[in-house]
C-alpha cells in the first residue's frame, strides 16, 4: 500500500545510521501497519479508512519521527559517552602508574643520598658520639619514607661475604626509627635498604614502598578500559550489522588493533559491493 510505504519512509527520512539496520527497522514498522489494516479490515472498515485509522493510531508521522530520531540518537550518544569514559579511565591510570612509579623512584633516589651522607657522617670514625647520633636523626627526620635506621659496626667480620649474616643476628649499635604515613588503604610494604663502607660501618635502614598500587592501578584501570572499550566496539558492530562473537573477542584482546583490523575488513567489503554494482 502506497500510503503505508510513504508514511514509513517519512517517518525514517532524516534518520542517519546504518541503511541495512533502518531497512529492517522499516520493513518491521510496515508489516505491524499492514497487520493492524487487515485485522480492521477484517471488523468490517474500508481499505482507505483501515490505512488511516491504522496510522492513527501507530502514531503521526511527525511524532513518530521524532521518536525514532531519539531512539537513534539516544544510541549514538550512548557508544559516545562510553568511549569518552575508557579514554578518561585511560588516560588515568596511566597517569597514576607514572605519578606512583616517579615518586617510587624519587624515594629510591633519596634512600641512596641518605645512606651516603649517614655514611659520611659515620667516616673514620671509631665509634657513635652523641652529636653523631643528632646528625643521623635529623638526616631521617628529613625524609617521610624512612621508619628505621640502624648502624652496625662489622669491623670484627672477617669476610665481607658473611656482613649480611652478621647484621641479620647481631644487636645494631644504634637504631632510631620514627612513625611515617602508614594508612591502611595505602597497602606500603617496609623493605630493608642496606649500604655499608666495605671497613667498619654498615648501614641498614627500613623503607616504605607503595608499589603493591602499581599493580593495583595497573590491572584494575585497564581492566575497566578493555571491558568500556570492547562495549563501543561491540555497539559499533551492532550498528553496522556484523556483529559476532568472534569480533568480541578480537575487541576484548587486541583493542585499537583489533578495532583497526574490524575497521579495514569493513572498508574492504564496502569496496567490493561499490565494484559488484
Amino acid at each position: 500500500m502506497r500510503q503505508i510505504d510513504a508514511y514509513v519512509d517519512s517517518v525514517y527520512q532524516h534518520i542517519g545510521g546504518n541503511r541495512k539496520e533502518i531497512q529492517e527497522l522499516k520493513a518491521e514498522m510496515k508489516s505491524h501497519l499492514l497487520e493492524a489494516v487487515h485485522e480492521l479490515r477484517a471488523e468490517g472498515m474500508g481499505e482507505q479508512e483501515a490505512v488511516d485509522v491504522a496510522i492513527e493510531r501507530f502514531g503521526g508521522e511527525q511524532e513518530m519521527r521524532s521518536i525514532v530520531g531519539q531512539l537513534f540518537k539516544a544510541q549514538k550518544t550512548f557508544a559516545k559517552w562510553v568511549l569518552y569514559l575508557a579514554l578518561v579511565v585511560l588516560l588515568f591510570t596511566v597517569s597514576a602508574f607514572g605519578y606512583i612509579w616517579s615518586l617510587e623512584e624519587e624515594n629510591a633516589s633519596e634512600n641512596s643520598e641518605i645512606a651516603t651522607q649517614v655514611a659520611y657522617v659515620l667516616e673514620n670514625k671509631s665509634s657513635i658520639t652523641d652529636e653523631m647520633k643528632m646528625k643521623i636523626n635529623s638526616l631521617i627526620e628529613m625524609t617521610d619514607q624512612i621508619a628505621s635506621v640502624e648502624i652496625y659496626d662489622v669491623s670484627s667480620v672477617e669476610n665481607t661475604n658473611m656482613v649480611f649474616d652478621y647484621v641479620r643476628d647481631a644487636k645494631p649499635d644504634y637504631r632510631f626509627e620514627q612513625k611515617v604515613w602508614n594508612p591502611e588503604w595505602l597497602q606500603a610494604d617496609f623493605f630493608p635498604y642496606g649500604n655499608g663502607d666495605g671497613k667498619q660501618w654498615y648501614i641498614q635502614m627500613e623503607t616504605r614502598h607503595i608499589g603493591d598500587w602499581l599493580a593495583i592501578i595497573l590491572f584494575s584501570g585497564m581492566a575497566i578500559y578493555i571491558t568500556l572499550f570492547t562495549i563501543w566496539a561491540t555497539i559499533n558492530a551492532y550498528h553496522h550489522r556484523r556483529l559476532n562473537i568472534g569480533w568480541i573477542v578480537v575487541f576484548a584482546l587486541f583493542n585499537v588493533l583489533g578495532y583497526l583490523v574490524y575497521y579495514v575488513v569493513g572498508r574492504k567489503k564496502l569496496k567490493m559491493r561499490v565494484k559488484e554494482a
